[in-house]
């Protein structure tokens, strides 16, 4: 490989390429879903590739093949550069991706289990007792239970001198069971919202999902909403858990933060942000509680690796601190229009794909309490748990979200079971709000495996570290 890399390098600055750098992917895919006591779903999937991305006369040129032998990557680098000196007669500037550097390393995922040799029986048994202790509760109608596993072997080299393996795992999964009555549908989801968590780490982080023990559990949950008070209307005292924490970190704090999107490049899809680089450094986008980090170096994390796709090392930078705006997530390009240096954040989905500006970990640092002492000090609210629903609009500011499951609190104690609670605000006002965030015994960091973003689109796999948190004058229910 380092060979076949050298000589595709090579050729491009030949032929008068400034920078060029080549990613050969490999991608190995494991599904298996559970669906009401049988196997629904099984699929195996591989995908091999390389992508050559140069650039020459100021512009970006990108090509991509599957196949992987010397005369294709000729092929391929030939056109790549025909395409940067193509963009380069409507560009508005020069590329500029700063200062050059070279590093040559191995990273490899921690694993104690590769999930790829865990006998396809035991994994499909694993689920299939999963379902089995969800549907043993009367009222439920729908049950499921999924396991994936992934694995990318990622080879990156530059012109720069950098050459850099890197072997990713992850595994996940969850459970869903649905109850249905005789107006009404309800459902509830373990760990996470949509019955599906992962984390870059082997198969003993599925085993530590404890399905099974959780299933009976979440079915009597989703039965007992169908007979649940509506979440009341109002403004209160809101307690999120973290893995509702964990969304409105992702669609609040990570994206707006992408410098491509503040740039405008990402407007036609995925929508631009409000956090213009006038506010760096000076902006209050929450309360002194609110420290929030991109770390992709968090242990298990789904955003966790050791290089991104320009060959930048894996870092943690903090975003928010104190409640102050101070950094952006970054590309080499992107990063130095502002005369900074990349924080490893470009990242592509696949090998036919251009690395985007993309969340790695974006955690919320944990505070002091206790979530039964937070209750207990909450004299009236309303509890919130896993996601359901979700809408922000295209800069990151108006949101709506909606839980599955939710309890009143009252006089510092859990109360009644609330079905359809739905709480709403505007980015900066409710960050500003947190007055408290549970402590390191409640804090771990979720996986968010489908984050869209580019044309044509990529699908980002992330983390959000959180643990449950408190927001004051909240507005909750409908709104009128």
């Amino acid at each position: 490989m380092k060979q076949l890399a050298s000589r595709a390098l090579d050729l491009a600055v030949a032929r008068g390429a400034s920078y060029a750098d080549l990613r050969i992917a490999r991608r190995e895919d494991q599904i298996i879903v559970v669906k009401d006591g049988k196997v629904e779903a099984l699929s195996s999937a591989e995908s091999q590739g390389f992508g050559v991305r140069v650039i020459a006369d100021g512009a970006w040129g990108f090509a991509a093949s599957s196949q992987v032998n010397a005369r294709e990557m000729e092929r391929v680098t030939e056109l790549a550069l025909q395409i940067a000196r193509a963009s380069s007669q409507v560009k508005e500037r020069d590329v500029d991706i700063g200062e050059p550097f070279s590093i040559v390393d191995v990273y490899q995922t921690p694993v104690q289990i590769d999930p790829f040799a865990v006998p396809l029986e035991q994994k499909i048994d694993a689920l299939l007792a999963a379902d089995a202790a969800m549907r043993r509760v009367k009222g439920i109608k729908v049950t499921e239970a999924s396991f994936e596993a992934l694995k990318e072997e990622v080879t990156f080299a530059s012109s720069e001198g950098s050459y850099i393996e890197q072997r990713l795992i992850e595994t996940g999964g969850g459970i869903e069971a649905t109850a249905v009555g005789e107006d009404e549908v309800q459902k509830r989801s373990y760990p996470n919202s949509f019955g599906r968590h992962q984390g870059k780490a082997g198969y003993e982080f599925f085993e530590a999902m404890r399905l099974t023990e959780n299933g009976e559990r979440i079915a009597d949950e989703a039965v007992g909403l169908l007979t649940a008070k509506q979440c009341p209307s109002g403004i209160t005292t809101l307690i999120l858990d973290a893995t509702q924490l964990a969304l409105q970190v992702h669609e609040s704090c990570g994206h707006p933060v992408e410098l491509d999107r503040v740039f405008g490049t990402e407007a036609s899809y995925a929508g631009t942000s409000f956090l213009t680089p006038d506010m760096l450094g000076k902006f209050r986008y929450g309360s002194d509680h609110v420290n929030i980090v991109a770390d992709a170096t968090a242990p298990g994390g789904l955003g966790t690796f050791g290089y991104d796709d320009e060959g930048v090392p894996a870092r943690r930078t903090p975003i928010i601190a104190n409640g102050i705006f101070t950094g952006y997530l970054t590309s080499r390009e992107t990063a130095s229009r502002l005369g900074h240096k990349s924080n490893g954040c470009a990242r592509a989905d696949g090998w036919n794909r251009i690395p985007l500006v993309r969340m790695t970990n974006i955690n919320l640092e944990p505070g002091q309490w206790k979530l039964d002492d937070l209750i207990a000090d909450t004299d009236d609210g309303i509890f919130m748990q896993t996601n359901k629903s979700w809408s922000i609009d295209d800069k990151r500011l108006n949101f709506q979200f909606g839980t599955e499951i939710a309890w009143e609190i009252k006089k510092g104690r859990l109360g009644e079971m609330l079905k359809n609670a739905t709480y709403s605000g505007i980015t900066y006002e409710f960050w500003r709000g947190c007055d408290a965030v549970c402590d390191a015994s409640h804090w771990r960091v979720w996986g968010t495996p489908n984050c869209g973003k580019g044309q044509p689109v990529q699908t980002a796999r992330v983390g959000h570290g959180t643990a449950p948190a408190r927001f004051r004058g909240v507005r909750v229910g409908l709104i009128k």
